[in-house]
């Protein structure tokens, strides 16, 4: 009997490595539970935690008062293949929107929980008593129900083995940075626009230089480690490395990896302010990257941010401030001109009587900052002014960051990444200032702490000034967006919620009328999917 029990395990298993999947693609996005990031998700989540078909398993404890083996195998082979089958059912109509990246540490962590159950499994087959059978059958039920504790203990378990790899990478990083003396390093950090800055100023230095910045977003010491390790090479003369921060000193670890000569602070805001507690934490976190220049280092800060301008700094390094509205700063633009071709506008440097003009293919006023950050540092690396003018009209768009895309008959302005007060408003002027009918589709902003209802709130006041529909991605997160709306007393009418953000493309073409843009602003992460 005891190998007509193990064969039964067989769907189990199966269904098992389904259900990891989903559980280690939250705990991936919640940085493998980094500051109880994936401790507060299931807290926040408890009905997909909790409420779900595995709990039937409890049904099993019936088979205690029934005396029939085969009645009591059969059931449990036929319980989980239906409910594999409807997990999958569900899974495949979820919006993933970042599937699970299944990389070494993943692999590891399914090795982990397959040995947990495997030890179970033995320690049941080698004293196995077919009168517990039901008792063992409601073991595995519990442990599938608990399948998203699991995955959180087998994170527990591989943390010695994952510091072990951590320490491996990074001193190998260590290393092969110390052999390039000729290469010197650009940090850039803020709470909103380090990756649009990062490939500004890539693409303006690669004019006259080899500059090499961080892949996509990865600004973790791990995406540092990944980029020395796989990426740089001897031939790079600047290396830009984005630099990411949840909490005071993580900013400063990064440099203590890299050792920056060169940084650039592109706005202090309230990104994260959950993880970092408070608007002094995020400014204090900030400005580690300039307090760890060296004493011959340059710093490019923003004059328009009182949070930069106010700041005691504990360094002596050369500081470049650059503006639009301060007329006090090293590097200002003005004769700001937008349109849905680009941006325009003359650029006037401290103690040069002559103006320059510059023209990008980029909208916003927020990537105006970013392309200064660029010119000012650039002068500083020895461009002159007409390499500096040539980098900043081969600028690229940034993806999903007002880049513009056709959408059908649709002019798509996609502002999906990692929406902030700052950015979502001017996101909406830059959409005001098209022809043509105006929508928005959008989930609103996250990661605010207490100040989220407010500045979400003052977002869809924003909105109401500017948008002719105004689709809502999920009803509880953009209540605070509905608010707004009718505090500004716009047209119900005109306001569609939906769960899914797929849903929002075939609304998008309803609602269209002529020439139509639509705002794509922000595209929250799986973790906080409605559905």
């Amino acid at each position: 009997m005891n190998n007509y029990f193990l064969a039964s395990l067989l769907i189990y298993y199966i269904f098992y490595f389904v259900k990891l999947k989903k559980v280690f693609h939250m705990l991936q996005q919640n940085w493998y539970n980094d500051g109880n990031r994936y401790i507060t998700w299931i807290g926040n989540n408890k009905k997909t935690v909790f409420i779900s078909f595995d709990i039937l398993f409890i049904l099993f404890s019936i088979f205690l008062f029934i005396n029939n083996s085969a009645a009591i195998i059969i059931s449990f082979v036929v319980f989980y293949f239906i409910n594999m089958c409807l997990f999958i059912m569900n899974r495949k109509k979820e919006q993933v929107k970042k599937p699970l990246a299944i990389t070494k540490r993943v692999k590891r962590l399914y090795y982990t929980s397959y040995l947990l159950l495997i030890i179970i499994t033995v320690i049941m087959y080698i004293t196995f008593n077919e009168d517990l059978l039901p008792v063992y059958y409601l073991i595995f039920g519990l442990i599938m129900y608990l399948a998203y504790f699991i995955g959180f203990i087998s994170n527990v378990i591989n943390k010695p083995i994952e510091k072990f790899v951590f320490h491996y990478y990074k001193n190998k990083a260590i290393k092969k940075l110390a052999t390039f003396t000729n290469m010197k390093v650009i940090g850039i950090t803020g709470s909103y626009g380090k990756t649009s800055s990062k490939n500004i100023l890539s693409d303006i230095l690669n004019i006259k230089y080899n500059a090499f910045p961080t892949p996509k977003n990865f600004n973790t010491t791990y995406g540092l480690m990944i980029t020395i390790n796989n990426h740089l090479d001897k031939f790079n003369d600047y290396f830009i490395a984005e630099m990411g921060a949840f909490r005071c000193g993580e900013i400063k670890e990064l440099c203590d990896l890299v050792k920056p000569t060169y940084g650039i602070l592109t706005k202090v805001g309230t990104a994260h302010l959950d993880s970092f507690g408070s608007q002094e934490n995020i400014q204090k976190g900030k400005f580690e990257l300039i307090e760890s220049l060296p004493s011959d280092g340059i710093g490019i800060l923003n004059g328009d941010d009182e949070l930069q301008v106010n700041y005691k700094l504990k360094n002596n390094c050369k500081i470049v401030f650059i503006g639009i509205d301060n007329p006090d700063v090293d590097v200002r633009a003005t004769n700001i001109k937008l349109s849905n071709k680009g941006t325009s506008f003359d650029c006037i440097y401290k103690g040069d009587s002559n103006i320059y003009h510059f023209e990008t293919r980029l909208l916003g006023k927020a990537n105006i900052y970013n392309i200064l950050a660029g010119i000012a540092l650039g002068r500083c690396l020895g461009l002159d002014e007409r390499m500096l003018e040539a980098g900043v009209k081969k600028v690229n768009s940034v993806e999903h960051r007002l880049e513009m895309k056709k959408y059908g008959n649709i002019n798509i302005i996609d502002d999906a990444y990692n929406s902030n007060p700052v950015g979502s408003k001017m996101a909406v002027e830059v959409l005001g200032m098209m022809p043509g009918k105006k929508i928005i589709v959008t989930p609103g902003m996250i990661e605010l702490a207490d100040k989220e209802y407010e500045l979400n709130k003052k977002f869809g006041e924003y909105i109401a000034d500017v948008c002719d529909e105004v689709i809502l991605i999920g009803k509880e997160q953009t209540k605070p967006i509905y608010d707004g709306l009718m505090d500004k007393k716009y047209n119900e009418k005109k306001i569609h919620i939906l769960n899914d953000v797929k849903l929002a493309f075939p609304l998008m073409q309803q609602l269209s009328d002529g020439e139509t843009y639509v705002l794509l602003e922000n595209d929250l992460p799986d973790i906080f999917n409605e559905k």
